[in-house]
Protein backbone atom coordinates (compact mmCIF):
# COMPACT_ATOMS: atom_id res chain seq x y z
CA UNK A 1 0.00 0.00 0.00
CA UNK A 2 1.18 3.94 -0.50
CA UNK A 3 3.13 5.31 2.27
CA UNK A 4 1.71 8.24 3.47
CA UNK A 5 2.42 11.50 1.25
CA UNK A 6 5.45 14.04 2.49
CA UNK A 7 3.03 16.89 1.23
CA UNK A 8 -0.19 17.53 0.13
CA UNK A 9 -1.01 14.52 -2.97
CA UNK A 10 -0.39 16.71 -6.14
CA UNK A 11 0.50 19.87 -4.65
CA UNK A 12 -0.53 23.08 -5.88
CA UNK A 13 -1.74 23.26 -9.85
CA UNK A 14 0.81 24.54 -11.03
CA UNK A 15 3.80 22.09 -8.95
CA UNK A 16 2.09 19.18 -11.18
CA UNK A 17 4.19 16.70 -13.31
CA UNK A 18 3.47 17.11 -17.15
CA UNK A 19 2.47 13.50 -18.05
CA UNK A 20 3.93 11.40 -19.89
CA UNK A 21 7.17 11.79 -18.25
CA UNK A 22 10.28 11.60 -20.70
CA UNK A 23 12.72 9.24 -20.58
CA UNK A 24 16.31 11.02 -19.81
CA UNK A 25 17.90 11.25 -23.48
CA UNK A 26 21.60 10.56 -22.02
CA UNK A 27 20.11 6.96 -20.48
CA UNK A 28 16.99 5.81 -22.90
CA UNK A 29 16.42 2.88 -21.70
CA UNK A 30 15.90 3.55 -18.04
CA UNK A 31 12.59 4.90 -16.93
CA UNK A 32 11.83 8.93 -16.90
CA UNK A 33 13.76 9.73 -13.60
CA UNK A 34 10.88 11.85 -12.74
CA UNK A 35 8.62 8.37 -12.33
CA UNK A 36 11.66 7.03 -10.05
CA UNK A 37 11.25 10.11 -8.27
CA UNK A 38 7.65 10.04 -7.27
CA UNK A 39 7.44 6.64 -6.93
CA UNK A 40 10.02 6.84 -4.01
CA UNK A 41 8.53 10.47 -3.00
CA UNK A 42 4.90 10.26 -3.95
CA UNK A 43 4.04 6.71 -5.06
CA UNK A 44 0.08 8.24 -5.85
CA UNK A 45 0.19 11.47 -6.80
CA UNK A 46 -1.61 13.93 -9.19
CA UNK A 47 -0.24 14.82 -12.60
CA UNK A 48 -1.42 17.16 -15.25
CA UNK A 49 -2.17 15.43 -19.14
CA UNK A 50 -2.31 17.22 -22.21
CA UNK A 51 -5.96 18.57 -21.45
CA UNK A 52 -5.32 20.44 -18.58
CA UNK A 53 -7.19 18.09 -16.13
CA UNK A 54 -5.21 16.11 -13.32
CA UNK A 55 -5.57 12.28 -12.79
CA UNK A 56 -3.62 10.71 -10.05
CA UNK A 57 -0.23 8.83 -11.20
CA UNK A 58 0.52 5.53 -9.56
CA UNK A 59 4.28 4.31 -9.52
CA UNK A 60 4.57 1.24 -7.13
CA UNK A 61 4.06 -2.25 -8.76
CA UNK A 62 2.32 -3.14 -4.99
CA UNK A 63 -0.43 -0.42 -5.94
CA UNK A 64 -0.70 -0.71 -9.39
CA UNK A 65 -1.21 -4.63 -8.41
CA UNK A 66 -3.85 -3.64 -5.83
CA UNK A 67 -5.96 -1.30 -7.95
CA UNK A 68 -5.69 -2.79 -11.73
CA UNK A 69 -7.88 -5.88 -10.77
CA UNK A 70 -10.40 -3.95 -8.24
CA UNK A 71 -13.64 -3.87 -9.97
CA UNK A 72 -14.43 0.25 -8.91
CA UNK A 73 -10.87 0.69 -11.31
CA UNK A 74 -13.40 0.93 -14.66
CA UNK A 75 -11.27 0.97 -18.90
CA UNK A 76 -14.78 3.05 -19.70
CA UNK A 77 -13.65 5.38 -21.90
CA UNK A 78 -17.16 7.41 -22.17
CA UNK A 79 -16.42 8.56 -18.43
CA UNK A 80 -16.47 12.60 -18.37
CA UNK A 81 -13.33 11.57 -15.69
CA UNK A 82 -11.43 9.20 -18.00
CA UNK A 83 -7.51 10.64 -18.76
CA UNK A 84 -7.56 9.93 -22.99
CA UNK A 85 -4.21 9.75 -24.31
CA UNK A 86 -4.46 12.63 -26.60
CA UNK A 87 -6.85 14.74 -28.17
CA UNK A 88 -7.96 11.85 -31.27
CA UNK A 89 -8.65 9.62 -28.39
CA UNK A 90 -10.88 11.52 -26.68
CA UNK A 91 -12.52 12.69 -29.84
CA UNK A 92 -12.70 9.19 -31.44
CA UNK A 93 -14.24 7.30 -27.87
CA UNK A 94 -17.97 8.39 -28.40
CA UNK A 95 -18.02 7.01 -31.77
CA UNK A 96 -16.07 3.94 -30.92
CA UNK A 97 -17.45 0.76 -30.37
CA UNK A 98 -17.40 -1.39 -26.91
CA UNK A 99 -14.42 -3.48 -27.27
CA UNK A 100 -12.75 -5.51 -24.81
CA UNK A 101 -10.28 -2.05 -24.50
CA UNK A 102 -12.62 0.42 -23.09
CA UNK A 103 -15.47 -1.73 -21.27
CA UNK A 104 -15.91 -3.36 -18.21
CA UNK A 105 -17.60 -6.78 -16.76
CA UNK A 106 -20.25 -8.49 -17.23
CA UNK A 107 -19.83 -6.74 -21.13
CA UNK A 108 -15.83 -7.34 -21.14
CA UNK A 109 -15.95 -10.58 -19.77
CA UNK A 110 -18.92 -11.77 -22.83
CA UNK A 111 -16.83 -9.78 -25.83
CA UNK A 112 -13.33 -11.81 -24.33
CA UNK A 113 -14.49 -14.86 -24.22
CA UNK A 114 -14.97 -14.63 -28.10
CA UNK A 115 -11.32 -14.05 -29.30
CA UNK A 116 -9.86 -15.40 -26.01
CA UNK A 117 -9.55 -18.93 -27.34
CA UNK A 118 -7.08 -18.98 -29.88
CA UNK A 119 -5.04 -16.73 -27.98
CA UNK A 120 -4.63 -19.47 -24.53
CA UNK A 121 -1.32 -20.89 -24.31
CA UNK A 122 -1.96 -24.84 -25.69
CA UNK A 123 -3.21 -23.25 -28.95
CA UNK A 124 -0.45 -20.55 -29.19
CA UNK A 125 2.26 -23.41 -28.36
CA UNK A 126 1.25 -25.03 -31.37
CA UNK A 127 2.26 -22.44 -33.41
CA UNK A 128 5.99 -22.62 -32.45
CA UNK A 129 7.50 -24.42 -35.12
CA UNK A 130 5.90 -21.98 -38.09
CA UNK A 131 7.41 -19.03 -36.06
CA UNK A 132 10.69 -21.02 -35.66
CA UNK A 133 10.26 -21.70 -39.68
CA UNK A 134 9.65 -17.58 -40.12
CA UNK A 135 12.32 -16.35 -38.22
CA UNK A 136 15.13 -18.85 -39.52
CA UNK A 137 13.74 -17.93 -43.24
CA UNK A 138 14.03 -14.32 -42.29
CA UNK A 139 18.04 -14.70 -40.55
CA UNK A 140 19.23 -16.61 -43.96
CA UNK A 141 18.16 -13.76 -45.61
CA UNK A 142 19.90 -11.52 -43.73
CA UNK A 143 23.55 -13.64 -43.81
CA UNK A 144 22.72 -13.79 -47.83
CA UNK A 145 22.42 -10.13 -48.14
CA UNK A 146 25.05 -6.47 -47.32
CA UNK A 147 25.68 -5.60 -43.94
CA UNK A 148 25.35 -3.42 -42.36
CA UNK A 149 21.58 -3.70 -41.82
CA UNK A 150 18.58 -2.14 -40.23
CA UNK A 151 17.46 -4.96 -38.14
CA UNK A 152 13.73 -3.92 -37.22
CA UNK A 153 12.90 -3.98 -41.27
CA UNK A 154 14.89 -6.90 -42.18
CA UNK A 155 13.91 -9.04 -39.11
CA UNK A 156 11.90 -7.18 -35.68
CA UNK A 157 9.09 -6.32 -37.96
CA UNK A 158 8.77 -8.98 -39.99
CA UNK A 159 8.30 -11.49 -37.86
CA UNK A 160 5.49 -10.34 -35.97
CA UNK A 161 3.90 -9.22 -39.26
CA UNK A 162 3.97 -12.85 -40.75
CA UNK A 163 3.24 -13.93 -37.61
CA UNK A 164 -0.05 -12.03 -36.84
CA UNK A 165 -1.32 -12.33 -40.89
CA UNK A 166 -1.28 -16.03 -40.35
CA UNK A 167 -2.75 -15.77 -37.41
CA UNK A 168 -5.69 -13.80 -37.99
CA UNK A 169 -5.87 -14.42 -41.95
CA UNK A 170 -4.68 -11.30 -43.06
CA UNK A 171 -2.64 -11.75 -46.78
CA UNK A 172 0.99 -10.98 -46.15
CA UNK A 173 0.95 -8.89 -49.33
CA UNK A 174 -1.02 -6.35 -47.57
CA UNK A 175 1.44 -5.80 -44.93
CA UNK A 176 2.81 -2.70 -45.45
CA UNK A 177 -0.39 -1.09 -45.62
CA UNK A 178 -1.17 -2.18 -42.32
CA UNK A 179 2.00 -1.33 -41.10
CA UNK A 180 1.84 1.79 -42.02
CA UNK A 181 -1.51 2.46 -40.81
CA UNK A 182 -0.81 1.42 -37.48
CA UNK A 183 2.29 3.45 -37.12
CA UNK A 184 0.16 6.14 -37.83
CA UNK A 185 -2.47 5.84 -35.66
CA UNK A 186 -0.17 4.18 -32.87
CA UNK A 187 2.10 7.93 -33.25
CA UNK A 188 0.60 10.44 -30.61
CA UNK A 189 2.10 13.43 -33.17
CA UNK A 190 -0.26 12.42 -35.96
CA UNK A 191 -2.86 14.73 -36.98
CA UNK A 192 -6.41 13.96 -36.00
CA UNK A 193 -8.10 13.75 -39.49
CA UNK A 194 -5.16 11.34 -40.65
CA UNK A 195 -5.84 8.96 -37.97
CA UNK A 196 -9.67 9.28 -38.94
CA UNK A 197 -8.93 8.43 -42.66
CA UNK A 198 -6.59 5.65 -41.76
CA UNK A 199 -8.75 4.22 -39.25
CA UNK A 200 -11.30 4.43 -41.70
CA UNK A 201 -9.64 2.55 -44.17
CA UNK A 202 -7.99 -0.23 -41.71
CA UNK A 203 -11.88 -0.52 -40.91
CA UNK A 204 -13.25 -0.95 -44.19
CA UNK A 205 -9.96 -3.22 -45.11
CA UNK A 206 -11.42 -5.88 -42.17
CA UNK A 207 -14.97 -5.44 -42.59
CA UNK A 208 -14.33 -6.63 -46.17
CA UNK A 209 -12.14 -9.16 -45.12
CA UNK A 210 -14.61 -10.43 -42.47
CA UNK A 211 -17.22 -10.63 -45.27
CA UNK A 212 -15.66 -12.58 -47.04
CA UNK A 213 -14.59 -15.43 -44.84
CA UNK A 214 -18.41 -15.12 -43.91
CA UNK A 215 -18.64 -17.18 -47.11
CA UNK A 216 -15.24 -18.53 -47.61
CA UNK A 217 -13.93 -19.39 -43.58
CA UNK A 218 -10.26 -20.20 -43.31
CA UNK A 219 -8.46 -21.56 -40.03
CA UNK A 220 -7.91 -18.41 -38.93
CA UNK A 221 -8.84 -15.93 -36.07
CA UNK A 222 -10.77 -13.73 -38.33
CA UNK A 223 -12.52 -16.52 -40.00
CA UNK A 224 -14.00 -17.73 -36.11
CA UNK A 225 -15.18 -14.64 -35.31
CA UNK A 226 -17.09 -14.04 -38.83
CA UNK A 227 -18.80 -17.97 -37.82
CA UNK A 228 -19.40 -15.75 -34.29
CA UNK A 229 -21.52 -12.89 -35.85
CA UNK A 230 -23.19 -15.70 -37.72
CA UNK A 231 -24.26 -17.52 -34.66
CA UNK A 232 -25.29 -14.28 -32.90
CA UNK A 233 -22.73 -14.43 -30.52
CA UNK A 234 -20.71 -10.48 -31.31
CA UNK A 235 -21.75 -7.98 -33.96
CA UNK A 236 -19.66 -7.81 -37.43
CA UNK A 237 -19.21 -4.34 -36.78
CA UNK A 238 -17.28 -5.65 -33.25
CA UNK A 239 -15.57 -8.26 -35.30
CA UNK A 240 -14.15 -5.96 -37.83
CA UNK A 241 -13.12 -3.38 -34.72
CA UNK A 242 -11.45 -6.26 -32.19
CA UNK A 243 -9.94 -7.37 -35.54
CA UNK A 244 -8.46 -3.93 -36.55
CA UNK A 245 -6.98 -3.77 -32.53
CA UNK A 246 -5.72 -7.00 -32.78
CA UNK A 247 -3.81 -5.91 -36.05
CA UNK A 248 -2.10 -2.98 -34.78
CA UNK A 249 -1.34 -4.31 -31.37
CA UNK A 250 -0.40 -8.07 -33.26
CA UNK A 251 2.88 -6.97 -34.79
CA UNK A 252 3.82 -2.99 -33.54
CA UNK A 253 4.83 -4.03 -29.79
CA UNK A 254 6.46 -7.07 -30.61
CA UNK A 255 8.87 -5.72 -33.48
CA UNK A 256 9.97 -2.80 -30.83
CA UNK A 257 10.42 -5.45 -28.21
CA UNK A 258 12.51 -7.82 -30.78
CA UNK A 259 14.36 -4.28 -31.64
CA UNK A 260 14.84 -2.73 -28.77
CA UNK A 261 15.86 -5.65 -26.46
CA UNK A 262 18.73 -6.38 -28.81
CA UNK A 263 19.92 -2.97 -28.44
CA UNK A 264 19.53 -3.63 -24.07
CA UNK A 265 21.45 -6.98 -25.11
CA UNK A 266 23.99 -5.13 -26.72
CA UNK A 267 24.36 -2.58 -23.79
CA UNK A 268 24.87 -5.35 -21.86
CA UNK A 269 27.48 -8.22 -23.13
CA UNK A 270 27.50 -10.48 -20.58
CA UNK A 271 23.91 -10.36 -20.47
CA UNK A 272 24.13 -10.74 -24.42
CA UNK A 273 26.60 -14.11 -24.26
CA UNK A 274 24.49 -15.28 -21.63
CA UNK A 275 21.59 -15.66 -23.86
CA UNK A 276 23.96 -16.43 -26.89
CA UNK A 277 25.10 -19.62 -25.42
CA UNK A 278 22.36 -20.88 -23.49
CA UNK A 279 20.79 -24.25 -25.15
CA UNK A 280 18.16 -24.37 -21.58
CA UNK A 281 14.75 -22.76 -22.71
CA UNK A 282 14.03 -22.47 -19.21
CA UNK A 283 16.52 -19.65 -19.62
CA UNK A 284 15.27 -18.26 -22.71
CA UNK A 285 11.80 -17.69 -21.46
CA UNK A 286 13.26 -16.05 -18.11
CA UNK A 287 14.84 -13.99 -20.36
CA UNK A 288 12.11 -12.84 -22.52
CA UNK A 289 10.37 -11.91 -19.28
CA UNK A 290 13.34 -10.02 -17.80
CA UNK A 291 13.89 -7.68 -20.98
CA UNK A 292 10.21 -6.60 -21.10
CA UNK A 293 10.61 -5.99 -17.25
CA UNK A 294 13.54 -3.80 -17.86
CA UNK A 295 12.22 -2.17 -21.39
CA UNK A 296 8.17 -1.27 -20.61
CA UNK A 297 7.67 -0.56 -23.97
CA UNK A 298 4.31 1.45 -23.12
CA UNK A 299 5.44 4.73 -22.49
CA UNK A 300 1.70 6.26 -22.37
CA UNK A 301 1.19 4.61 -19.00
CA UNK A 302 -1.94 2.51 -18.12
CA UNK A 303 -5.79 4.40 -18.38
CA UNK A 304 -8.33 4.27 -15.90
CA UNK A 305 -10.84 5.80 -13.81
CA UNK A 306 -12.57 5.45 -10.59
CA UNK A 307 -16.30 4.57 -10.05
CA UNK A 308 -16.27 4.81 -6.67
CA UNK A 309 -14.40 6.35 -4.19
CA UNK A 310 -11.36 4.47 -3.66
CA UNK A 311 -8.70 4.69 -0.49
CA UNK A 312 -5.17 2.99 -1.02
CA UNK A 313 -2.97 4.17 1.99
CA UNK A 314 -3.15 7.76 3.17
CA UNK A 315 -5.19 8.87 -0.74
CA UNK A 316 -8.71 8.60 -1.38
CA UNK A 317 -9.00 8.15 -5.05
CA UNK A 318 -12.59 10.01 -5.28
CA UNK A 319 -14.92 9.01 -7.73
CA UNK A 320 -14.70 10.00 -11.60
CA UNK A 321 -11.23 10.58 -11.05
CA UNK A 322 -8.58 9.20 -13.76
CA UNK A 323 -5.78 6.97 -12.78
CA UNK A 324 -2.49 6.44 -14.84
CA UNK A 325 -0.59 3.56 -13.93
CA UNK A 326 2.69 3.99 -15.14
CA UNK A 327 4.13 0.76 -15.83
CA UNK A 328 8.07 0.98 -16.34
CA UNK A 329 8.30 3.03 -12.92
CA UNK A 330 6.39 0.02 -11.72
CA UNK A 331 8.54 -2.70 -13.29
CA UNK A 332 12.05 -1.01 -11.88
CA UNK A 333 10.48 -1.07 -8.45
CA UNK A 334 13.48 -2.32 -5.98
CA UNK A 335 10.39 -3.28 -3.32
CA UNK A 336 9.41 -5.57 -6.28
CA UNK A 337 12.63 -6.16 -8.05
CA UNK A 338 16.28 -5.52 -6.10
CA UNK A 339 18.62 -3.67 -7.71
CA UNK A 340 15.84 -3.43 -10.39
CA UNK A 341 18.01 -0.83 -12.48
CA UNK A 342 20.40 -4.06 -13.39
CA UNK A 343 19.46 -6.32 -16.68
CA UNK A 344 19.81 -9.80 -15.23
CA UNK A 345 18.37 -12.75 -17.52
CA UNK A 346 18.15 -14.83 -14.54
CA UNK A 347 16.01 -12.67 -12.29
CA UNK A 348 12.70 -14.25 -11.60
CA UNK A 349 10.73 -11.22 -13.57
CA UNK A 350 7.19 -12.96 -14.22
CA UNK A 351 5.34 -10.70 -12.13
CA UNK A 352 6.37 -7.57 -14.31
CA UNK A 353 3.51 -5.57 -15.37
CA UNK A 354 4.78 -4.73 -19.21
CA UNK A 355 1.50 -6.61 -20.17
CA UNK A 356 -0.85 -4.86 -17.66
CA UNK A 357 -2.43 -6.80 -14.66
CA UNK A 358 -6.11 -7.78 -13.65
CA UNK A 359 -8.89 -8.57 -16.31
CA UNK A 360 -7.73 -5.77 -18.87
CA UNK A 361 -4.00 -7.98 -18.78
CA UNK A 362 -2.92 -7.75 -22.55
CA UNK A 363 -4.84 -10.93 -24.99
CA UNK A 364 -1.83 -11.17 -26.78
CA UNK A 365 0.81 -12.09 -24.09
CA UNK A 366 1.08 -15.41 -24.55
CA UNK A 367 1.94 -15.07 -28.60
CA UNK A 368 4.41 -12.37 -27.85
CA UNK A 369 5.89 -14.58 -25.60
CA UNK A 370 6.26 -17.22 -28.12
CA UNK A 371 7.50 -14.99 -30.70
CA UNK A 372 10.02 -13.61 -28.58
CA UNK A 373 11.62 -16.75 -27.20
CA UNK A 374 11.62 -17.95 -30.94
CA UNK A 375 13.82 -14.19 -32.04
CA UNK A 376 15.64 -13.80 -28.94
CA UNK A 377 17.04 -17.28 -28.48
CA UNK A 378 17.73 -17.81 -31.79
CA UNK A 379 19.02 -14.41 -33.28
CA UNK A 380 22.58 -13.94 -31.52
CA UNK A 381 22.89 -18.09 -31.86
CA UNK A 382 22.72 -17.74 -35.37
CA UNK A 383 24.96 -14.62 -35.89
CA UNK A 384 26.95 -14.79 -32.84
CA UNK A 385 28.96 -11.73 -34.03
CA UNK A 386 25.96 -10.05 -34.11
CA UNK A 387 26.71 -6.18 -33.31
CA UNK A 388 25.31 -2.67 -33.17
CA UNK A 389 26.51 -0.98 -36.17
CA UNK A 390 25.77 2.46 -34.60
CA UNK A 391 26.44 4.06 -31.31
CA UNK A 392 23.52 4.25 -29.03
CA UNK A 393 23.69 7.87 -28.67
CA UNK A 394 23.50 8.62 -32.64
CA UNK A 395 20.12 6.36 -32.29
CA UNK A 396 16.50 8.04 -32.75
CA UNK A 397 13.83 6.58 -30.56
CA UNK A 398 10.17 6.33 -30.91
CA UNK A 399 8.93 9.26 -27.92
CA UNK A 400 5.96 10.30 -29.17
CA UNK A 401 3.82 7.05 -29.92
CA UNK A 402 2.31 4.71 -27.64
CA UNK A 403 5.07 2.28 -27.47
CA UNK A 404 8.87 3.50 -26.95
CA UNK A 405 11.59 2.13 -29.39
CA UNK A 406 14.20 2.93 -31.88
CA UNK A 407 13.47 4.10 -35.30
CA UNK A 408 15.78 1.75 -36.49
CA UNK A 409 19.17 -0.45 -35.21
CA UNK A 410 21.54 -0.72 -37.90
CA UNK A 411 23.74 -3.83 -36.97
CA UNK A 412 26.42 -5.83 -38.79
CA UNK A 413 28.76 -8.91 -37.99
Amino acid sequence: MSEPLSRPAGGAAEELPEYPLPRAAQCPLAPAPAAQELRAERPITKVRIWNGSTPWLVTRHADQRALLPDPRVSDDDLDPGFPHVNAHRAMIAPVTPRLITNTDAPEHTRLRRTVNGPFLVKRIEKMRAPVQQIVDDLIDTMLAGPRPVDLLTAFALPVPSLVIAELLGVPYEDHGFFQRSSSLILDGASAPEEVRRVSGELAAYLDDLIKRKTDDPGEDVLSEMACRVRDGEMSHTEAVHMGVAMLIAGHETTATMISLGTLALFEHPGQLALLRETDDPKLIVNAVDELLRYLSIVQTGVRRVAKEDIGIGSVVIRKGEGIVFDLHAANWDPEAFPEAERLDLTRPARIHQAFGYGPHQCLGQNLARLELQVAYGTLYRRIPTLRAAAPIEDLSFDRTGTTYGVHSLPVTW
